[in-house]
């Protein structure tokens, strides 16, 4: 009896499994078997710029510059993801005299990693956008 209630526990699973496998199969059917077949050719299949004819290619590279900006950006964007909350909260810490110079004392340290971090950025000139 203990058997089949633990099944009766997993058999609604079991249905959502099977729901979860049959469903993509049984769109993508329908779709091939309802669906207009359009002609490929070679405008169709070309790439889209704003109705402009594209020029070179799709896949460009790009500069490394352009990746240590991106890495910055986020550096400095997690800066304020830490910052904004600490001070929303700082006034209420500071009623607890046990806290205070530790909370303080915390986020000193981080800004001040942070702001060397950024006169390192600033040394290398990774905001150079020139070169």
């Amino acid at each position: 009896m203990e058997e089949q209630s633990q099944f009766a526990q997993y058999l609604a699973v079991l249905m959502l499994l099977g729901l979860a496998i049959i469903a993509p199969f049984s769109m993508i059917l329908a779709s091939m078997l309802l669906g207009k077949r359009g002609k490929d050719n070679r405008t169709k299949d070309s790439a889209y710029e704003c109705g402009a004819t594209p020029i070179g290619e799709a896949n460009a590279r790009f500069s490394v510059k352009f990746h240590l900006v991106a890495m910055l950006f986020i550096l400095f964007d997690i800066e304020v993801v830490f910052l904004y909350p600490w001070a929303v909260v700082y006034k209420d810490m500071l009623a607890d005299p046990a806290t205070r110079n530790l909370i303080f004392g915390s986020m000193i340290s981080f800004l001040v990693i942070l702001f060397a971090g950024f006169i390192y950025a600033v040394k290398k000139k990774a905001f150079d956008w020139k070169n």
